[in-house]
């Protein structure tokens, strides 16, 4: 019985941080690196650790939460999107799904991912695959969404001038997209370890649990 608190305590705890260091990078210039018209972000690397720790659940609420401090950059709370603010201008509840939804199913299927390649390869490999998938599938998602809510207005139009979209997705995420993929696999592998090692992952099945 003591185990079982102690256990949800501990799992308690760890979402509180993550949400709470999610929460400064959103609303501090910890979180993004503005360039061109999209931002660098690293809010991707505590839902990756939550996801790790907690599972899909975790992943899930900490994503919800990136998705969330995301939209409400469109109004101007904890910063501004200059893209977010036409899209909001366009129309205000796809705005709102093109930039909680992508967030939410990255955290969610995240865990999953984890979980599962945890069942092939070692729990250190795990982790920097999780890293990698969270930047890799935020973007996959959102500029995913941002194509299929917006792709006929005239603003993406322009932004597209006419490009294949493969090539217009490509060519827009661009270098953004590979320097978020490279901080959080690294980050998110090395937080994975550590705390894996300090007993805050849990083990997986005996004859798989290899660091």
């Amino acid at each position: 019985m003591n185990t079982n608190t102690k256990f949800n305590t501990s799992q308690l705890v760890i979402l509180g941080l993550m949400t709470a260091i999610l929460l400064l990078m959103a609303y501090t210039p910890l979180g993004y690196l503005n360039i061109g018209p999209l931002a660098i972000t690293f809010n991707v690397i505590p839902v990756a650790i939550a996801a790790i720790t907690l599972g899909p659940v975790g992943g899930a609420v900490t994503g919800s939460v990136f998705g969330l401090t995301s939209f409400l950059q469109c109004i101007g709370i904890g910063g501004t999107s200059a893209m977010g603010a036409i899209l909001f201008g366009i129309n205000p509840f796809l705005a709102f799904i093109q930039r909680f939804v992508p967030r939410f199913l990255d955290g969610l299927l995240l865990g999953y991912i984890f979980r599962g390649v945890r069942r092939t390869v070692n729990t250190s490999a795990a982790c920097f695959v999780t890293g990698f998938c969270s930047a890799f599938l935020n973007t996959l998602f959102f500029m995913s969404a941002l194509v299929l809510l917006y792709g006929n207005t005239e603003y993406m139009q322009n932004l597209m001038g006419g490009k294949n979209v493969i090539l217009f997705i490509c060519g827009f995420v661009g270098v953004n997209a590979v320097c978020e993929m490279i901080s959080s696999t690294i980050l998110t592998g090395a937080v994975g370890i550590a705390l894996y090692k300090a007993h805050f992952v849990p083990a997986s099945a005996p004859h798989r649990a290899r660091a």
